[in-house]
């Protein structure tokens, strides 16, 4: 009919870290599922996104909240991030005894300030009625004592895009292994660890300072939007381009139509679904 608004069609991409570990294929698929229920529903990708993102947090197979890993002192910090394509954005740092820092980012969106960091973001959860819940932290590969050598730097991440055409990117860890209580990795940086605008957006995994000296999500962003490359290029691009092969780095990515699309140098579980498809 003519003049009649054309919907489009929901869709959610999650990512479950980029490295070696456990198997992580069908835990990250919980979570897609779980998006792809609210969006069937009608529901918004802000929700799917957030919602997606908590039950990641929640699993301790994953490198984000409940499976966070711990600090060179022992210390457990959270990080998270979420952005909307029209131009929100909400960012958590370094966060104590916090099991879902994605919902505190989350309730920044319609704030004055963008980012909170360390006590006072653990304040103003208090003070917003977030959960503080110690953390107790894991060494890399679940068991206290292993190689002290070994660095991973794995998040999770979801992307979701619902019928009105709207397009957030939620992100969330625990932050690299072996690294010192004060380190701010990719996460909780627009550009670095994740990007949303104008119905694209990109999110980034894997080894913070490759990922943040790259500024990785907005390059890939940038390159997709020239409309001289498909996004799978301009991910294999920023992957092969701006990473050095010896970091290990994956990223998700979603545009306004089609399912999503991962890409990763490494070991990287990722799930998509658009609506009229399975996980």
């Amino acid at each position: 009919m003519k003049g009649a608004c054309k919907m489009t069609i929901p869709a959610v991409i999650a990512h479950g870290g980029a490295g070696p570990g456990p198997d992580r294929q069908e835990n990250l698929e919980v979570a897609v599922r779980k998006a792809a229920e609210i969006l069937s529903a009608g529901g918004s990708a802000l929700d799917a996104a957030v919602q997606a993102c908590v039950i990641l947090e929640d699993d301790p197979v994953f490198n984000a909240g409940t499976g966070s890993v711990m600090r060179t002192d022992g210390s457990v910090l959270t990080d998270a991030s979420i952005q909307t394509g029209d131009g929100k954005v909400g960012f958590v740092i370094a966060m104590e005894d916090t099991p879902n820092p994605i919902l505190v980012a989350a309730d920044l969106l319609d704030e004055e300030i963008n980012g909170l960091t360390s006590q006072g973001a653990r304040i103003w959860a208090d003070e917003k009625g977030h959960v503080k819940r110690k953390v107790q932290g894991v060494s890399p590969k679940g068991q206290i004592g292993d190689s002290q050598t070994e660095i991973f730097g794995d998040t999770v991440g979801v992307i979701a895009r619902d019928k009105e055409g709207a397009i957030v990117v939620a992100t969330s860890t625990g932050g690299c292994s072996h690294r010192p209580p004060g380190r701010v990795g990719d996460v909780p940086l627009p550009g670095s660890g994740f990007w949303a605008q104008e119905g694209l957006a990109v999110a980034a995994t894997g080894i913070g300072e490759a990922i943040t000296r790259a500024l990785l999500s907005y390059k890939v962003y940038e390159k997709t939007k020239s409309m001289k490359f498909s996004l799978e290029d301009s991910m294999k691009w920023g992957l092969e381009s701006l990473i050095a092969p010896e970091h290990s780095v994956g990223m998700i990515a979603l545009g306004p139509k089609g399912p999503g699309f991962g890409i990763s140098n490494t070991d990287m579980p990722w799930s998509t679904w658009e609506d009229g498809t399975s996980i």
